[in-house]
């Protein structure tokens, strides 16, 4: 399993502009996150791997308030919606290397294709999963794009 130790070497290995932000609270939801860190959950995102076809992987990062719509998933790529679904825990680690409640948008042990919603580019400073429940990433959120190298479509109903 990887850590929030991981993401900080992948951070300095890839010259990323962002940090990692130790509050004194879990932060494994939004709205944790968000009291923890006193800003609007907006400027939370959330990282959520889905399955596709049973055997694919998509990551998709989104504003923590908004709601990510597995119709527009399944539309854009070509398939039906039941052939979508949220990853389960286990995939999750299994994909990422990091444990729900605290995936990165990237750093992961495995590649796994991204999309971004491009309300998450309407913010400034974003904060997203930091390695683990107790931690939280903190950067811009042009420079997030960069770093994932997303492709920004529109997931969010």
């Amino acid at each position: 399993m990887l850590t929030t130790a991981d993401l900080q070497a992948y951070i300095t290995a890839h010259k990323i502009p962002a940090g990692i932000v130790h509050p004194p609270v879990i932060t494994a939801t939004v709205p944790a996150a968000a009291q923890a860190m006193g800003v609007h959950p907006n400027t939370i995102i959330k990282s959520l791997l889905f399955t596709i076809r049973h055997s694919e992987s998509l990551l998709v990062i989104a504003n923590g308030s908004r709601r990510i719509d597995r119709r527009a998933i399944a539309k854009r790529l070509g398939v039906g919606k039941k052939q979508v679904r949220i990853a389960r825990p286990e995939e999750v680690l299994n994909w990422t290397g990091y444990p729900v409640g605290g995936v990165p948008p990237f750093g992961h042990q495995r590649p796994i294709p991204t999309w971004m919603d491009p309300a998450v580019l309407e913010q400034g400073t974003i904060y997203g999963g930091g390695g683990d429940e107790s931690a939280l990433l903190r950067m811009q959120a042009n420079d997030l794009l960069a770093a994932t190298g997303a492709e920004v479509v529109p997931v969010c109903s």
